[in-house]
């Protein structure tokens, strides 16, 4: 995955009127933390890091006064009205260290022929992985799968260096039979002869 390059300026004031004033002036106020170091407070450029977290478990590369800090997004806060950055935790990170995350599982292929759905018991899995090689995604081939059949998170193929985080027998996708709906016409004549 690859970096990406932010400006980072080290926040002196906090509280609610300080961070409105960061949002004000197009930044985003953010903190890092991690290593047993106290937590360093900066403001990063709004627009460049909207558009950074697009990627998920994208690696930051942030300048803070000359100095460079590898950090990952673990907790983002936006308004849900306005849908902007409000605030955003990053943990630092090392190259070579081994960090905790939660990656999207997507699926490909086509179902067996009839009428099946597909359930994502889980949306994303918690996989252990380099700082520097967080994958994206994981894929799950569903080809030819059929009502009843499941796929468990040891059953996914996961790139070099990651490994899961989570009991290797959680059901990640299941396959339903689709149910029939009973036709309204039917029902009717059904709660009709119930009444008489």
């Amino acid at each position: 995955m690859p970096e990406v390059k932010l400006n980072a300026e080290v926040r002196t004031e906090f509280g609610k009127g300080a961070a409105r004033r960061t949002r004000r002036a197009g930044q985003v106020p953010a903190v890092i933390y991690g290593h047993g170091a106290e937590p360093v407070h900066v403001s990063l450029p709004g627009h460049e890091l909207w558009m950074a977290l697009k990627t998920a478990n994208v690696l930051l590369s942030l300048d803070i006064d000359g100095r460079n800090e590898l950090v990952i997004p673990k907790a983002v806060q936006r308004d849900a009205i306005k849908r902007t950055l409000t605030h955003v935790d990053l943990l630092a990170v090392k190259r070579g260290e081994k960090v905790t995350v939660e990656v999207e599982v997507k699926t490909e292929g086509e179902l067996a022929p009839g009428s099946f759905l597909v359930e994502n018991v889980l949306n994303t899995i918690t996989v252990e992985a380099e700082a520097t090689h967080i994958p994206e995604s994981v894929t799950v081939s569903i080809q030819g799968l059929e009502a009843g059949a499941s796929i468990h998170a040891k059953d996914i193929a996961l790139p070099n260096g990651t490994t899961l985080a989570i009991d290797e027998d959680a059901v990640v996708i299941q396959i339903l039979a689709a149910q029939a709906e009973e036709p309204a016409g039917e029902a009717e004549v059904e709660t009709e002869g119930a009444e008489a």
